[in-house]
């Protein structure tokens, strides 16, 4: 694609590296067939290579972009599904996270929608004002139907009851049982840690009983990653550099082997720290090193090798494999392998590339299209007939639990897939109970997994 960025543009490191992701574009169009807005509303503007064309006319022009491209850019899904498929290696997500950078700064919203950004960019990467507002969605539920569609969906996800903060992932070290064969930093995230604990314990439970010494860094919390695929860069870079320092510390001190993220959204930003600091020579370096040992939990498990099963296994496991692992990190084969390993007989999901509609915030802020691409997963994962679903990432999680047979609306607390939906569960829950941590709450009641001769080493 030809460009027509003056000089003093190009002086601008971000625009630098802009053009030089345009001009490999070649237009061929392979990326439509795989977009989920395209799929869904047919309109090239909705497509990757629409998105292209706006995004290079909006950087070109400079200034505030029109309320048109603002509309085709913020629904992007950020899923990457078009990378996976374009043969001319186009980086579509250092652009368009450039592009939402750039709206940020020079586009000023309607009032109502600046207010819904706001508040999700705010509350979400803040474990105790996430809670306080999820405390407080319970008053505001039977008035779902008065309020704007924004924040009827935001109450929609919320879950019936939250639940209390977890003694793991307060700062400290989990030893490892018996030898021990690695030392990790755990990211604990911020809005994982609120709604589903339960996948922080399993992973702690996991990576320790298989020789894994676990620490969990002060300061350590956040990622920012939802702020950044907002384009709120000083938000999104205040919260990755404390965590980087935090991890920091730990690799001068006692040393790190792996630094490990169990949600695959997280663990896509965290190996991008590289080139997010690229231009800041305080944190270049430490940014670099960083992405370098992040590893998602699944990764470090198949480089261990997952011990043998102590309960009967079986069931049918339906695996999503999240966008954020399948084409931002392209961890494919080994979620399934330890699956596999463990006994879980798994099934392929139609259209797996396809977006849940999660997408981090997508899901509050384009709630519409969302749901649309819910239900179509939704069905797809039913045509297997599974006993239960299993994913890496908690917004995909929350976002199947609250369609999966109408079950679990409530959202991810207490098990993800509770009630009398298809279960929903993070892969490291069954790969802990299958190796001797307690049976995941949101697998009680269901008749393939009851029965099962439980460890006493759960």
């Amino acid at each position: 694609m030809q460009t027509n960025f003056s000089l003093a543009q190009l002086a601008d490191a971000a625009t630098r590296e802009s053009e030089a992701i345009l001009r490999k574009c070649v237009h061929c169009g392979f990326c439509t067939a795989t977009c989920p807005t395209y799929t869904i509303l047919g309109d090239e503007l909705d497509s990757p290579r629409g998105r292209i064309y706006q995004i290079k006319d909006m950087l070109e022009k400079g200034g505030p972009p029109p309320e048109s491209t603002v509309k085709h850019i913020d629904r992007c899904l950020s899923c990457l599904s078009c990378m996976t498929t374009c043969p001319s290696g186009v980086h579509y997500m250092h652009l368009v996270d450039h592009a939402r950078a750039h709206i940020e700064a020079t586009h000023s919203r309607p009032p109502a929608d600046r207010a819904a950004r706001d508040l999700v960019a705010r509350l979400l990467p803040n474990p105790r004002l996430f809670r306080l507002a999820l405390l407080g969605a319970a008053l505001g539920r039977p008035l779902r139907g008065l309020l704007p569609k924004r924040l009827s969906a935001m109450l929609a996800l919320a879950p019936a009851s939250v639940p209390p903060p977890s003694p793991s992932d307060r700062p400290g070290v989990h030893p490892a049982e018996g030898p021990r064969r690695k030392r990790v930093a755990l990211l604990i995230g911020c809005a994982q840690r609120v709604l589903a604990p339960q996948i922080n314990e399993a992973t702690i439970r996991l990576l320790t009983r298989h020789g894994v010494e676990v620490v969990v860094s002060k300061g350590a919390d956040c990622c920012g990653a939802l702020t950044h695929h907002m384009g709120k860069e000083d938000l999104a870079h205040a919260s990755a550099k404390a965590t980087i320092d935090s991890w920091t510390r730990e690799i001068e001190g006692e040393g790190l082997d792996a630094i490990v993220v169990n949600a695959s959204g997280c663990g896509t930003s965290v190996k991008d720290y590289g080139f997010l600091f690229r231009e800041d020579p305080a944190y270049a370096a430490k940014a670099a090193r960083v992405a370098g040992l992040a590893r998602d939990v699944t990764e470090l498990m198949d480089e261990i090798g997952l011990a043998a099963p102590v309960v009967a296994t079986g069931q049918a496991i339906a695996y999503h494999s999240a966008c954020s692992m399948q084409h931002g990190q392209r961890i494919k084969e080994p979620p399934r392998a330890l699956l596999r390993a463990a006994g879980f007989v798994v099934r392929e999901i139609p259209d797996a590339h396809l977006c849940c509609g999660s997408a981090g915030t997508y899901n509050l802020l384009q709630p519409e299209l969302a749901g649309e691409l819910r239900a179509r997963k939704v069905a797809a994962i039913e045509s297997t007939r599974p006993d239960a679903v299993a994913a890496g990432n908690l917004g995909c999680i929350t976002q199947i639990a609250a369609g999966a047979r109408g079950g679990a609306r409530g959202g991810a607390g207490g098990g993800a897939g509770g009630g009398t939906g298809l279960p929903v569960v993070h892969t490291v829950e069954l790969l802990d109970w299958a190796t001797g941590g307690p049976r995941p709450e949101a697998l009680a009641g269901r008749a393939a997994f009851e029965g099962t001769a439980e460890s006493a080493a759960g």
